[in-house]
């Protein structure tokens, strides 16, 4: 190559690594994470002035109402809770009360003894109190009498979010903190709870003394519709340059966002790709086809978030109904069928086979998460009724995220069988 050759390949890069973009101007807004400001809370003033209304005692310094809210992923749960609890602290703060708020993420602080030092650890303030938190070396009745040490050093009233509470491997720490007062644990503090869950009947697993003890209020999420998409969406269109983003677009995204799921996350997500699609492809403008192009963007994005949380046998069980239908050319399988597949991925990764009744478990959670459709059927005189289990997702889409996977890099399925090869594992 002359040295010609390689000025004219320098240019030839230099506006892949400009910082040019003629469609993002504030791209961060378009983060699932954003909080808008509060006018911009779309479709949901109902379950916050609910929410509000449960907690307000905390602004007085009173002990507020236990909360759960329930409803699908992306509906607004952890969104209005995070909003009304700022500005239950807010309000109190002027009042000149004390209040105190921690989130813990109970799908990463899943057992009693890490959510409970989430929470001390999170809530102390070391040149106040004089505690030090270890991070390990210390039981769980340790980290508790730090807990209420904390509490009632610190704070009149505190607000416990437990996002995906379900998610905690028992209700151990909701007896706990809701009968913290009660049990002469702490003194000055109260403690309030607002607890977020996808699994309406999540209450129904709890210990009749913890459903006793919390006397929580509910409030049930439906998925936004989609003129609440449409706003949801209006509200994040500051992250697009002027005269980029036409009102075809953001429709265009709700309807698709609505007629498939109702979640928020999922919308924005679609407008988001779109836009990078349109400045991948040096466009002055999104449009409907970006749009359309990007579902299988989203699609990817959300397999990805899904995969982050799940085991491997969980992937293994979603691979054997996917590699058998890439094979077989259709959707729907019986239990024996996706059984006997997935037995084909355990032989060849070494994966240690789980009973029919543990697969058949695995199976409900992958459905849980709008990923399979399960159905009992009969089938007819003497046969008796069966199982099946329909993919909702399209296949190469979800095989495409364990191709690019570090862990499942380099799955593949053959051709004319539901043999499946997985490497790197």
């Amino acid at each position: 190559m002359t040295r010609d050759d390689g000025r004219e390949n320098a240019n030839a890069l230099d506006d892949v690594f400009s910082a040019r973009d003629s469609i993002f101007s504030e791209k961060l807004l378009l983060d699932v994470g954003h909080v808008p400001e509060p006018e911009h809370i779309a479709a949901r003033n109902e379950e916050i002035r609910r929410l509000a209304s449960a907690l307000n005692p905390a602004v007085t310094g009173e002990t507020p109402s236990n909360v759960f809210l329930y409803g699908k992923t992306g509906s607004g749960k952890s969104l209005c809770a995070g909003y009304a609890t700022n500005q239950i602290v807010d309000t109190a703060s002027e009042n000149g009360v004390s209040v105190g708020r921690v989130v813990v993420d109970c799908s990463q602080e899943n057992t009693e003894t890490r959510a409970i030092r989430a929470m001390v650890r999170r809530l102390n303030d070391s040149e106040k109190t004089g505690l030090v938190v270890p991070e390990t070396g210390v039981g769980r009745s340790q980290y508790y009498e730090q807990l209420w040490d904390v509490l009632d050093t610190r704070f009149d009233v505190v607000l416990t979010v437990l996002d995906e509470v379900d998610c905690l491997e028992d209700d151990d720490i909701l007896l706990q903190l809701s009968r913290a007062t009660e049990a002469g644990k702490i003194d000055r503090c109260s403690v309030g709870l607002v607890g977020i869950s996808n699994k309406i009947k999540y209450r129904s697993q709890l210990r009749e003394r913890v459903k006793s003890s919390l006397q929580e209020r509910e409030i049930v999420f439906t998925p936004y519709n989609r003129e609440d998409l449409h706003a949801i969406l209006n509200n994040r269109t500051a992250a697009f340059g002027a005269d980029v983003l036409s009102e075809d677009v953001v429709s265009e995204c709700a309807s698709l966002a609505a007629e498939e799921h109702g979640d928020a996350r999922k919308a924005i997500n679609l407008l988001r790709h779109a836009g990078e699609l349109a400045s991948s492809d040096g466009s002055d403008a999104l449009t409907v086809e970006h749009v359309r192009d990007a579902t299988t963007l989203a699609e990817r994005d959300r397999f990805r978030a899904l995969f982050a949380g799940a085991t491997i046998q969980q992937k293994a069980t979603l691979l054997a109904v996917v590699s058998l239908a890439l094979v077989e050319k259709t959707r729907t399988f019986k239990t024996p069928d996706v059984y006997a597949a997935y037995e084909d991925v355990c032989a060849d990764t070494g994966l240690e086979a789980l009973s029919k009744r543990r697969v058949h478990d695995l199976l409900r959670e992958w459905e849980f998460l709008e990923v399979l459709d399960i159905t009992r059927t009969g089938g007819g005189r003497a046969r008796g009724s069966h199982l099946r289990h329909r993919l909702l997702e399209d296949p190469s889409v979800i095989l495409s995220v364990f191709d690019e996977s570090d862990r499942f890099a380099g799955v593949g399925v053959a051709a004319g069988t539901t043999r499946t090869t997985w490497s790197n594992i």
